[in-house]
């Protein structure tokens, strides 16, 4: 990778990390489902005044990719966090959707899976039931399960990127946004009524309103722009190493927002996870390796 996309990506991955103690931010305010509904529908306005929808995507695919990244992806992770799921952990067990998109792929799209990218899938897969197993209460289990379902949804979209390919892609994220934000105001009439509209129309904090700005033009517009952007140009083997970031920054930055600590049992698993992780995105390289030929 180019020295300057290298670094583009690197910024990206600290943002997304950082970003799950800005929704923990968030939700001390607002509810859960608003927070979220608000995130979108600043993703989309003022942007799509501006820029023309995306016409080298149907309009069911951009749909598609704005539900499930709205909805199936980030309500269902704040939905997480409001049970009792940590900002760390969450930013940790949702890298599982790298192994959710290779299997995916192998289904939808025919591409190979390899031993030793199996052979990280169990390692991580391991780590995660040590996780499971370290973490007092039912909430925080709960929690896990939602934030996995999050990471195949996440994985879904970054099928629909790669088969379509937009052009402009902050264009395609402002559009997707267009159809997440409707239905996550539905949402939330629905599971909470009117109380958190009426709520927000008595003021909000200005920390409150700092996270949906955030979430909204930092991690959404500008981190994914950024991200699909090296998907499209670079082999995904090259991008995904970075991933490797995320759950790094998200407990760095959860212990020093809010001075979380772990079980020792947390560590252990968070390491192994990584592990895991480390051993699937090397894959590639551990392949070419053995297809060099050695030296005369």
């Amino acid at each position: 990778m180019k020295p300057r996309d290298l670094l583009l990506g690197i910024l990206v991955t600290l943002i997304w990390g950082s970003n799950f103690s800005v929704i923990e931010v968030g939700l001390r305010d607002l509810d859960p489902f608003l927070l979220t509904g608000l995130r979108f529908a600043f993703t989309a306005f003022p942007l799509i005044l501006f820029l023309p929808r995306p016409r080298d995507v149907p309009l069911v695919s951009l749909a598609a990719y704005g539900l499930l990244f709205g909805v199936g992806l980030w309500w269902v992770v704040n939905l997480a966090m409001s049970k009792g799921m940590s900002p760390g952990l969450s930013s940790l067990v949702l890298q599982f959707s790298a192994f959710f998109t290779v299997i995916l792929s192998a289904v939808v799209l025919r591409e190979s899976v390899r031993g030793p990218q199996v052979a990280g899938m169990l390692v991580a897969a391991a780590g995660l039931l040590v996780v499971i197993h370290a973490t007092s209460g039912t909430s925080t289990t709960l929690g896990v399960v939602l934030v996995l379902l999050a990471a195949i949804s996440w994985s879904v979209c970054n099928l629909i990127v790669k088969r379509h390919k937009p052009k402009d892609m902050m264009a395609f994220v402002a559009w997707s946004s267009v159809f997440s934000a409707p239905a996550l105001f539905v949402l939330t009439y629905v599971n909470e009524g009117a109380a958190p509209f009426v709520a927000l129309s008595h003021g909000v904090s200005w920390a409150a309103v700092g996270s949906v700005l955030f979430q909204a033009y930092v991690t959404t517009v500008f981190g994914y722009m950024v991200w699909n952007n090296l998907m499209k140009k670079y082999p995904a083997a090259s991008v995904a190493p970075l991933s490797l970031i995320v759950p790094v920054s998200g407990i760095v930055t959860s212990y020093l927002a809010f001075d979380e600590h772990f079980a020792t049992g947390v560590w252990i698993g968070a390491a192994v996870m990584l592990a895991g992780v480390t051993i699937f995105v090397c894959a590639p390289y551990f392949r070419k390796q053995q297809r060099t030929p050695a030296p005369l």
